[in-house]
């Protein structure tokens, strides 16, 4: 969906018109519920954070600043939602950037949950705040394709027809948002040796 469309849908809902909600809802319902179940790998669960997510991004409306697309504000609620939930259930995730490096190989990136570490809460909510200046530190261009690749698992076809973008220029962009990201979290140096280069 455009994203002149979405800001139409959303300034309808927020004057009080509750049936433009339905389009936004079709239009992200599938990759919503894909993410959810990428992370919970349970299809129960996956639908239950989908309805969950769409209810809270209903509620939140009023507050979304247009910084980004909707959908992909929508994409972020939603990957905040199951990892509120799996830390509940006290499982683990881990994401991985990988990128190929000055001589063509390829560097892998984890960053891990870091709720079951050692190290006490303030220094796991200092890690996470990191990360997620990290990533808000990127251009709009850079987060928006990192976060639907990354963290909504879209395929660079999708994202491509998603922003009316080439599959080259995705993979560039996504290539040059994995690479600043990475430098970003290593010039802080406040990561763990659980974050690994290798």
């Amino acid at each position: 969906m455009e994203r002149e469309i979405e800001n139409k849908l959303i300034q309808r809902v927020v004057n009080g018109d509750t049936n433009a909600f339905e389009d936004l809802v079709l239009a992200n319902q599938k990759n919503v519920y894909n993410l959810a179940l990428k992370m919970t790998r349970n299809e129960d669960d996956a639908l239950d954070l989908s309805q969950e997510a769409f209810v809270k991004a209903y509620q939140q409306l009023s507050f979304f600043r247009g910084d980004s697309k909707f959908s992909v504000w929508l994409y972020r609620l939603t990957y905040n939602l199951c990892i509120d939930f799996l830390r509940k259930q006290s499982k683990q995730t881990t994401v991985s950037l990988d990128y190929k490096d000055d001589d063509n190989e390829v560097v892998s990136f984890e960053i891990p949950d870091l709720r079951d570490l050692p190290e006490d809460s303030a220094i796991r909510k200092e890690m996470r705040k990191t990360i997620e200046q990290s990533i808000e530190e990127l251009t709009e261009d850079h987060r928006e394709v990192l976060i639907m690749r990354e963290i909504t698992g879209m395929s660079y076809d999708e994202i491509a027809v998603t922003l009316k973008l080439s599959a080259g220029t995705v993979k560039s962009r996504i290539a040059r948002a994995r690479i600043k990201l990475i430098e970003s979290l290593k010039e802080k140096g406040t990561y763990p040796e659980n974050f690994r280069l290798t």
